[in-house]
């Protein structure tokens, strides 16, 4: 069976995720440490130790998110499993595209974690604290939520930043607008409409600061995927190394359309995902998005053993 592995995005960190990969695997520990040592900072400690309010920080719940991913994929690998030999494709949901792609090989740990930090301290300077807004659609179809962020613009950026399927839609832009598209998503029958507590509005055109930051950043060396890689703002296999980094940068501003990658996946052979890294956000959405897609997580060290059989 065709498998696809898919990486987590912002919101899936906890405190004290990975830590039992790194006391069960030295080859997952090592990820911590070559991380803390790329950053120059004990980011370990804090994602272990905590306090959440500092992990949550956009600057350290992004290269955290991947280091976890990577501890939990190295795990994997310590068992004698091989990335490019069983997996056909990888994608992640946003910052998860970067945890993919070092886990192809397109870029080390160390430049995948630095590259991390400048994504999310330029995405957390693009906007001033309390300028932005982002919130959850539950129940409504993406025409009528178009619909409700232009209405509810007003001249201002309101648009959609993810449509994670399963019914749930998430908008983004300055906050007036998202407060006022939010109401007129309730009007057209939205079953929710919840502001979300984020510190920036991710992925809309008020970001374009930290895309043009991002774009700087790309120009370090980067080599091709040894499996392709499925973007968020395409939904297309990219293998070369200059589309991917143009896809990088347009997603920062742009939407993350995960519920046609997986549809995507399902359409494409792809019989199995397996979630890498921190929670099981991802699989609960492909679940609802592609039913007889079979799902399976890697996130603790006792996942581990379980994974390698169901990916056998």
């Amino acid at each position: 069976m065709a498998i696809a592995f898919t990486f987590p995005g912002q919101g899936s960190q906890a405190v004290g995720m990975g830590k039992d990969l790194a006391e069960a695997f030295p080859e997952a520990r090592a990820i911590f440490d070559e991380v803390d040592e790329a950053l120059g900072q004990k980011l370990s400690q804090i994602i272990w130790e905590g306090p959440e309010e500092t992990l949550t920080l956009t600057s350290n719940a992004q290269p955290a998110l991947m280091a976890v991913s990577m501890a939990a994929l190295r795990a994997l690998e310590a068992r004698g499993f091989s990335l490019k030999d069983k997996v056909s494709f990888v994608a992640g949901h946003s910052l998860g595209e970067y945890s993919a792609l070092c886990a192809a090989g397109v870029f080390s740990l160390a430049d995948t974690a630095r590259l991390l930090r400048i994504r999310g301290d330029a995405m957390q300077r693009a906007v001033p604290v309390g300028a932005g807004a982002m919130a959850a659609i539950i129940g409504l179809e993406q025409d009528a939520v178009e619909a409700a962020c232009a209405e509810g613009a007003q001249g201002e950026v309101c648009q959609i930043a993810n449509d994670n399927g399963g019914g749930q839609l998430v908008i983004s832009g300055a906050k007036a607008a998202v407060e006022r598209a939010a109401g007129g998503c309730t009007a057209r029958g939205a079953k929710r409409a919840l502001m979300l507590q984020v510190s920036a509005p991710f992925h809309s055109a008020l970001m374009q600061p930290a895309a043009d930051a991002m774009a700087e950043a790309w120009r370090r060396s980067k080599k091709a995927p040894a499996v392709p890689v499925v973007a968020n703002v395409t939904v297309t296999p990219v293998t070369d190394p200059d589309e991917i980094a143009r896809r990088l940068v347009e997603q920062v501003t742009g939407r993350v359309r995960w519920r046609e990658t997986v549809e995507w996946f399902a359409a494409n052979g792809v019989t199995g995902l397996c979630e890498i890294g921190s929670g099981k956000v991802l699989s609960g959405l492909a679940r609802r998005i592609a039913r007889d897609v079979a799902t399976t997580n890697v996130g603790t060290a006792a996942d581990v053993e379980s994974a390698l059989a169901a990916l056998a």
